[in-house]
């Protein structure tokens, strides 16, 4: 076997190994914090300010079907009428008085229908507070499962300006050796170090971007200081898609929980409709009263029975009526656009799933090694003076270009796997 072929593999075999050698975290700690996906959304769903704040809306509508559920006090009423508080003094000739004393209590008759509309409406609030609460927990999830994605693409992207570094430090010593040796003219170290430069400015944006993520995730996750030890552990998401459409519409038509809240809502006007036009009908109160006179010839002890209704001459409630139906017909479009909206945006991302695997999908097909290959061969060439530095920037560029574009493929396709889950509902891990 000839020398020059074992020579030009070992070579190869050599900034293969330096390309792809692993990047130490940015800080390093013993025990490095490491969460999957699933433990991330968890600690989101647990400690997120947002959704603990959003959470208080359940007692509060639960204390309104309370509320809903009392029927009206009755009224006691204590008096005195023709007091002799004055001094005047009761007597045959100025026949004033008797004093009297009345104890009286009013009992509101309210209808049936009225409280059980209001109590209708408020368990539908309730029902729209609970599903609310659903949707939030719903986008809370994604923006966690977006944020990991994006940290997992810049972790693998400052390790890609990691190892391109390393490469160009080894080349930046290989050029400086050959230029003591007088192999190598001193611009093409020149050129090295210039490179070596411009990598190391591209490491440091790709760790800014890679602290940015970290601290964005961790803000999602509730946590009050961002830990830099915090690291995104397991692969990018890479399931297949759906073989179709319509299993992922029928399902977020039916269990979508912000439509299943305008639903509710829906429900709770129609409750409160029946309600308003209860509050528009006469409405009883009876009463009794216990009398006792007290007068210069004797006492005297008296009943009266009492009937209290309005005359519904100028206000039927007509107002809160009208303002019921115009909330209907809110609700009503509301749904119907909303309906259109989730239909509009499960179509979009499942079409851009498609294109997204389909770039995935050509990288995997062998561009990724073409381009290895391409950088191997320039490399091997360039340190033998078979090629041009600028020959082997532009094979270095595009492997970086097309590596990065991998990176990015994936991430891409990761968190529209994720958005289409949350789109068409499906239960969180």
């Amino acid at each position: 076997m000839p020398y020059a072929w074992i020579l030009r593999r070992l070579l190869s075999a050599i900034a293969l190994g330096i390309l792809w050698m692993p990047c130490p975290a940015p800080a390093q700690i013993a025990n490095p914090m490491a969460v999957t996906v699933e433990q991330a959304v968890a600690e989101a769903l647990q400690r997120n300010l947002g959704l603990l704040a959003e959470r208080c809306e359940i007692p509060r509508a639960e204390a309104e079907v309370i509320a809903a559920r009392l029927r009206p006090n009755p009224v006691l009423s204590l008096g005195g009428d023709h007091l002799d508080l004055l001094g005047t003094g009761y007597n045959l000739i100025n026949n004033a008085g008797p004093a009297e004393y009345a104890a009286r209590i009013d009992w509101p008759l309210e209808r049936p229908s009225k409280r059980r509309a209001r109590i209708s409406a408020a368990e539908h609030a309730r029902a729209a507070a609970e599903f609310r609460l659903q949707d939030a927990i719903r986008q809370l999830a994604l923006e966690v499962q977006q944020a990991f994605v994006e940290l997992q693409a810049a972790k693998e992207s400052l390790a890609l300006a990691r190892a391109n570094q390393k490469t160009f430090a080894e080349l930046v010593a290989i050029n400086a050796a050959r230029v003591r040796a007088g192999d190598l003219a001193p611009i093409e170290l020149v050129r090295t170090r210039v490179s070596a430069i411009q990598l190391a400015q591209a490491v440091t944006q790709a760790e800014a971007r890679w602290r940015i993520a970290q601290n964005r995730i961790q803000a999602l996750m509730g946590r009050a200081e961002a830990l830099e030890a915090f690291e995104a552990v397991g692969e990018m998401r890479r399931d297949q898609l759906p073989p179709s459409l319509a299993p992922l519409l029928a399902r977020a038509f039916e269990r979508r929980p912000d439509l299943r809240a305008l639903r509710a809502e829906q429900a709770r006007s129609l409750a409160d409709l029946k309600l308003q036009i209860a509050q528009g009908k006469i409405e009883y109160t009876v009463g009794a009263e216990y009398r006792r006179q007290q007068g210069l010839a004797g006492t005297g002890n008296s009943l009266g029975l009492f009937l209290a209704l309005p005359l519904t001459i100028y206000d039927r409630n007509q107002g809160g009526i009208a303002r019921a139906r115009a909330e209907i017909r809110q609700t009503e479009l509301r749904i119907a656009a909303l309906e259109r909206e989730l239909r509009s945006e499960l179509e979009a991302t499942y079409l851009q799933c498609r294109a997204a695997d389909a770039v995935l999908s050509s990288f995997e097909s062998g561009l990724l090694e073409q381009a290895r290959d391409v950088l191997e061969v320039t490399e091997y060439a360039y340190r033998r003076g078979e090629a041009s530095f600028v020959e082997f920037l532009d094979a270095q560029r595009t492997y970086n270009e097309t590596m990065q574009g991998y990176i990015d493929a994936r991430a891409e396709y990761a968190r529209l796997r994720f958005t289409l889950d949350r789109l068409s509902a499906e239960e969180l891990p």
